[in-house]
C-alpha cells in the first residue's frame, strides 16, 4: 500500500498551533507506520462526493482527512472536527478525462438564485466586463487540465473573476489561465493512457508524493510551508533532471524558484553521479550559510549525497584551494590598496584624476580584470565604466596602478581576486580534478574572477556548470561578458515564469519597479512578460508618513495586526537601506510587542523573534510579511553612494542597483508587504504605486 501526502495536507498543517501540529504529525506517522492500527480511530465520511474520504481522530478537536483505497492511504488535510469534515464535503480525487493526472477537485456549489423585485431608481448600467476565454475551445481547455465540470465557470471569467477562480482550480489548470489571461499560449499539460497510474502523471506529482519511510515523512512535516522539498513543479523538474552538453543557466524573477533549482540540481547530481564531488556555490558566505540550511532539509539524513556535495562561498572556495596547494595567501585589505594607490599617484606625473576615481578604477577594472600589462589595460573595454580614457591617459593611469601592484608584491599581499585568479590558474593545469560539477546560485552577481574560476573547474565537461540567476536582482557587480570568458550559455538557458512564493498582488507591484525585458552583454535576453503568481493576497500598502514618529507608528499597528491573524514572528521581516535606519525599525518591533534579531551572515533567527536587516542581507530569505521601511528621499538611492559616484554617467547603474535592491527586499515578502517612508520620500515609491 502507497502512503503519500498531499499539498493541501502541508499547507493546513502550518496554520496549526505548535502543539496541534505535533500531536497531528504523531498521528501521521502512526498511520504511515501501521494503517491497520486498531488504535486508529477511523471515521468514513458519509456527507462526501467521494466515498474514500475518512477522518481519523488527533485530539479532541483536531482530525486528520484521509483518502483511503485498497490501493493506498492519502493524507489530504488537517484541522478542527467541523472545518475538516466541510473541506472534505466540498472535494474529490479524480483522475482527469484527457491528461490523465490525478486531481484534488473542488466540488462546484450548485447556487439557485431567487428573484425578490425591489423598485429603485433607474441608474446608468455598467457594461460587463469581456469574458476571457470565449476564443479557447472546451478541447484546449481540457488540455490544460481544466476540470470537466468547471468549463462552465471558465467561460464566465473576466479580469475580476479570474484570481478568484484559479484560487479553486488544480495547479496546471490555474497557472495555463493565468497565463492566457495575460496573453501568454501556455504548453497543455502532459497526457498519459488509462493504464498509467494517475498519481505518477507530472501534474500529479506535483501535489502528490509516494512516502518512503518515516525519515521523508518527518522532513515533509518539519517545514511544512517549504513545500518544495517535496513537491516539484514540472518546468523545474525538467530543468533539474535535463542533460546540458555546456554551461547553463536558469533565470526567472523573484519567486519563481531559482533557488530550488539549484539546490535540486545538486542533490539530483550527486545521486546521479555516486562518484561525484559537487560544488553547490554563491557570492557571499551569508546566501552560502542559507543554502547549506536548505540542502540539509532537501536530502535529510542521505550521508552519501550531503557528504558529497561542497556547499560553500565562491570566495571561501578559492582562499581554501590556495591555502591547500600554494599555502596561506595574505589578504590586502582596502586601507593596504588606498596607502599604495596614494604613494603611486604621488609618484607619478601631474594629473587630476581624484583618489576616489583611482581607487574604484583599480578595483572595478584593475584588479578584477586582473590587468597585468599595459596592453591588457589598453584594450580593456571597461564595461560598466562611463568615463572614456584616451590611449595617454590609460597610460598615465597604468603607471599608477603598476606602482600598486609593485607594491603589493613588496609587502608580499594579494588582492582576493588576484587569489582567485591564482586558483584558476592551478587549476587549468593540474592533474587533480576537484569538483565534477558546480553550481551556482545568485550568478547575476557573479564577478570577472569568480566566474574564471567557475569555467577552470567545470572546463568544457557536459553538465558540469549550472547557473541559477536574475538580472533583475543584481545589486553588487556591473555587467560583462561571460561568453568572453568561456562561458556560453547561448540554447541553454531556460526561464521560469511560475511565481508561488509570492502573491499576484505583491509581484505585481514590486515588477513595476523593472522593465519588463532585462539584457545581459552576451545578448540573453529575460523577460518578465507572462510571469503568474498562482494565488491571492491582500494589496501592498504604501505609506508616506509626515514624521519618523509617524512611520513608527503605523509599523508598529500593521505589525500587531500581523500577529493578531496568527503570524509567528519568525515569519516577520524588515528590512531598511543602510545600518543608519536599523534604530527606526528597532523602535517598532520593541512597540508592537515583539523581540528583534538583528540578521548577520550566518541568517540565525530565532522562532520566537523578527527578522530584521538592511536590505542586502536580505537576498535568499523568505517571511510570510515583510516591511520595507525608512524609504526616504536620499535613502533610497543613497545619497553617500551617489556622492561617490566619479562621473555623472555612472549614476544610471548606482540607480540601477538600487532599483534593484528595493525589487529584492519587497519579493521577499509571500501574502503581505508595507512599504513606508518619511516625507519627501524616495521617489521609486511613485514607480510601486503606478502614478
Amino acid at each position: 500500500m502507497d502512503f503519500r501526502i498531499a499539498d493541501t495536507f502541508t499547507d493546513s498543517l502550518g496554520k496549526l498551533t505548535g502543539k496541534e501540529q505535533t500531536a497531528a504529525k504523531t498521528t501521521a506517522f502512526d498511520l504511515q507506520m501501521n494503517p491497520a492500527n486498531p488504535g486508529m480511530r477511523f471515521h468514513r465520511l458519509d456527507k462526501t462526493k467521494d466515498p474514500n474520504f475518512w477522518s481519523v481522530r488527533v485530539s479532541s478537536d483536531i482530525r486528520l482527512i484521509i483518502h483511503k483505497t485498497e490501493a493506498g492511504l492519502l493524507l489530504c488535510y488537517v484541522d478542527r472536527h467541523d472545518d475538516a469534515y466541510r473541506w472534505a464535503e466540498r472535494r474529490k480525487i479524480e483522475r482527469h478525462p484527457r491528461t490523465g493526472a490525478a486531481q484534488l477537485v473542488e466540488i462546484r456549489e450548485m447556487v439557485r438564485e431567487i428573484i425578490v423585485p425591489v423598485y429603485v431608481e433607474e441608474e446608468q448600467p455598467v457594461p460587463p466586463k469581456p469574458l476571457l476565454f470565449t476564443h479557447v475551445p472546451d478541447d484546449d481547455l481540457l488540455g490544460y487540465g481544466v476540470p470537466a465540470e468547471w468549463l462552465d465557470d471558465v467561460r464566465q471569467a473576466t479580469e475580476d473573476t479570474i484570481l478568484d477562480l484559479a484560487d479553486r482550480l488544480p495547479a496546471e489548470a490555474a497557472e495555463a489561465l493565468l497565463a492566457l489571461a495575460t496573453g501568454s499560449v501556455p504548453e497543455p499539460s502532459a497526457q498519459v493512457t488509462d493504464d498509467v497510474d494517475p498519481f505518477a502523471h507530472p501534474d500529479a506529482q506535483r501535489r502528490f508524493r509516494v512516502m518512503s519511510n518515516v525519515d521523508e515523512l518527518q522532513r515533509a512535516l518539519e517545514f511544512p510551508w517549504e513545500k518544495w522539498t517535496i513537491f516539484l513543479h514540472p518546468a523545474q523538474r525538467d530543468i533539474v533532471e535535463r542533460s546540458y552538453n555546456g554551461p547553463a543557466r536558469v533565470s526567472g524573477s523573484a519567486g519563481t524558484g531559482k533557488t530550488i533549482v539549484a539546490l535540486h540540481r545538486a542533490a539530483y547530481l550527486a545521486r546521479r553521479h555516486r562518484d561525484a564531488r559537487v560544488l553547490l556555490t554563491t557570492f557571499s558566505d551569508a546566501l552560502a550559510n542559507a543554502l547549506r540550511r536548505k540542502l540539509e532539509r532537501l536530502v535529510g539524513n542521505d550521508e552519501v549525497v550531503i557528504g558529497r556535495i561542497t556547499v560553500r562561498a565562491i570566495d571561501a572556495v578559492a582562499i581554501a584551494l590556495f591555502a591547500d596547494r600554494l599555502g596561506v595567501p595574505q589578504i590586502a585589505g582596502e586601507s593596504d590598496i588606498q596607502s599604495l594607490l596614494k604613494e603611486a599617484s604621488a609618484n607619478a606625473d601631474d594629473h587630476r584624476f581624484s583618489d576616489r576615481f583611482l581607487f574604484s578604477e583599480w578595483t572595478e577594472v584593475v584588479d578584477a580584470w586582473q590587468i597585468d600589462s599595459r596592453e591588457a589595460y589598453r584594450d580593456v573595454p571597461r564595461l560598466g565604466r562611463k568615463t572614456r580614457l584616451g590611449e595617454k591617459q590609460r597610460q598615465l593611469l597604468w603607471s599608477i596602478f603598476e606602482g600598486v601592484r609593485l607594491g603589493l608584491d613588496k609587502r608580499q599581499l594579494l588582492t582576493l581576486p588576484m587569489v582567485l585568479a591564482k586558483v584558476a590558474e592551478h587549476c587549468r593545469t593540474a592533474d587533480d580534478r576537484l569538483y565534477e560539477f558546480c553550481v551556482m546560485d545568485e550568478a547575476q552577481d557573479v564577478n570577472v574572477v569568480q566566474l574564471k574560476l567557475l569555467a577552470a573547474l567545470g572546463e568544457a565537461r557536459p553538465d558540469a556548470l549550472f547557473f541559477a540567476g536574475d538580472l533583475g536582482q543584481r545589486i553588487f557587480q556591473t555587467p560583462f561578458s561571460w561568453r568572453s570568458l568561456g562561458v556560453d550559455v547561448r540554447g541553454r538557458s531556460n526561464t521560469l515564469r511560475i511565481n508561488y512564493r509570492t502573491s499576484h498582488q505583491i509581484r505585481r507591484q514590486a515588477d513595476r519597479l523593472l522593465p519588463p525585458e532585462l539584457s545581459d552583454v552576451d545578448g540573453n535576453a529575460e523577460s518578465r512578460r507572462g510571469t503568474v503568481s498562482v494565488f491571492n493576497g491582500p494589496e501592498p500598502m504604501i505609506v508616506a508618513a509626515a514624521s519618523v514618529d509617524e512611520e513608527i507608528n503605523v509599523i508598529t499597528i500593521w505589525l500587531k495586526d500581523r500577529s493578531a491573524e496568527g503570524l509567528q514572528p519568525d515569519e516577520i521581516g524588515v528590512f531598511v537601506r543602510s545600518p543608519a535606519e536599523l534604530e527606526r525599525v528597532r523602535r517598532a518591533v520593541s512597540a508592537a510587542g515583539l523581540d528583534a534579531i538583528e540578521l548577520d551572515n550566518t541568517f540565525a533567527a530565532s522562532s520566537k523573534q523578527v527578522a530584521i536587516s538592511t536590505m542586502h542581507l536580505a537576498k535568499g530569505l523568505e517571511f510570510r510579511a515583510v516591511v520595507v521601511a525608512a524609504c526616504d528621499d536620499e535613502v533610497v538611492p543613497l545619497q553617500s553612494r551617489i556622492e561617490r559616484v566619479a562621473d555623472d554617467a555612472d549614476l544610471e547603474e548606482v540607480y540601477n542597483t538600487e532599483r534593484h535592491l528595493l525589487y529584492v527586499a519587497c519579493t521577499r515578502a509571500r501574502d503581505h508587504l508595507l512599504i513606508t517612508g518619511v516625507e519627501p520620500v524616495s521617489e521609486f515609491l511613485d514607480d510601486l504605486s503606478g502614478t
